[in-house]
């Protein structure tokens, strides 16, 4: 396979197991105005400002990743919408030939929705984790569903064409309300897909082990329920997906520790501080804000750098939920959800 590597041409973006990397998820910033139990703990510290990339900075590693190949971008957090400015990077990006997408937790969605739409966003996540506000409350510790819902409704209204829920299913919490969702997302002719928790930082009311709820679990209720088709469609990201016979709606499942996905890995992670992440389950990473800040403006260099950092990505990640403390210290929220 290496040899593949070396005889790619060095104007794309191709590792050591000859896959092209066309997707970047970048985070905007690691803070968020919700605190959700398996992404963050309850007291965070947050980056101070001269740690986060400036919009300029975004903007650039986003131009040098589109110039080498990559047809699409995704706006993560903490939660994006919450970045001072967002929408300005937001507008710059919708510029750039690529897909552009941004996954939220939805709340500032009422007042932005039509926003993002003009300036160029091709597709919104949203992440639902409970339909019932008091248990949504206690999953999010600060979060509104009331706000959430009417952010989906905007979305809906500014015309987002294949929205997605997000939903993260842990066992005792909110796997009751796995038909319920569903049928919340036909009812608004919308996609969902079912997470399963990353374990990316210690939590310690929180047990990861006894919450985990396998994909397959998750689609074993939904068959009680609904014919599900497994169909061949992909979206560019790790989900596999059913359709129902009587709706539009898709229902994907994300699952790294029971359906490895990593021999078609096509993404990468650039965190807050600048950080490119070659997998989500490894500390493998290379510092691009070392090298914006030493050579302002070089977009040429940069583009060396990621084509170099190629060769940093691994063949695969390993979880074990088991482990007593996670192999990987950082929070979801600094990692880009």
């Amino acid at each position: 396979m290496s040899e593949q590597h070396h005889n790619s041409s060095p104007t794309e973006l191709v590792d050591r197991f000859g896959r092209k990397v066309e997707y970047v998820r970048l985070s905007v910033t690691d803070r968020c105005d919700f605190r959700c139990v398996y992404c963050m703990a309850e007291e965070m510290q947050f980056l101070p400002r001269n740690e986060v990339l400036s919009l300029e900075e975004i903007y650039l590693v986003s131009r040098a990743f589109v110039e080498l190949g990559v047809n699409k971008l995704r706006l993560t957090g903490g939660e994006p919408l919450v970045r001072k400015g967002i929408l300005q990077l937001v507008e710059q990006l919708g510029e750039l030939p690529t897909e552009l997408l941004i996954t939220t937790n939805g709340s500032q969605l009422p007042r932005m929705a039509h926003d993002l739409k003009r300036f160029g966003v091709d597709r919104l996540n949203i992440s639902l984790d409970s339909l019932q506000s008091e248990k949504f409350r206690r999953l999010t510790r600060t979060g509104k569903l009331d706000q959430v819902l009417a952010g989906i409704d905007a979305a809906l209204d500014a015309g987002f064409e294949r929205i997605k829920l997000n939903a993260v299913v842990l066992k005792g919490r909110n796997d009751d309300e796995v038909v319920d969702l569903v049928e919340f997302a036909r009812g608004k002719g919308i996609d969902i897909t079912f997470i399963e928790e990353m374990p990316l930082g210690s939590i310690t009311e929180h047990d990861r082990a006894e919450a985990y709820c396998s994909s397959d679990e998750i689609l074993a209720m939904l068959s009680q329920q609904y014919e599900m088709i497994a169909s061949t469609e992909k979206t560019g990201g790790p989900s596999r997906y059913y359709r129902m016979a009587d709706s539009q709606s898709r229902v994907g499942f994300i699952s790294p520790h029971s359906h490895n996905f990593c021999s078609e890995c096509n993404r990468v992670r650039m965190t807050v501080e600048g950080r490119l992440l070659l997998c989500l389950g490894n500390e493998h990473s290379m510092d691009l804000r070392q090298v914006m800040r030493e050579h302002p403006g070089d977009i040429e260099l940069l583009k060396q750098h990621l084509i170099q950092a190629m060769d940093l990505k691994p063949e695969q990640h390993h979880f074990d939920l088991n482990e007593d403390e996670p192999q990987i210290v950082r929070f979801m929220n600094m990692t880009g959800g």
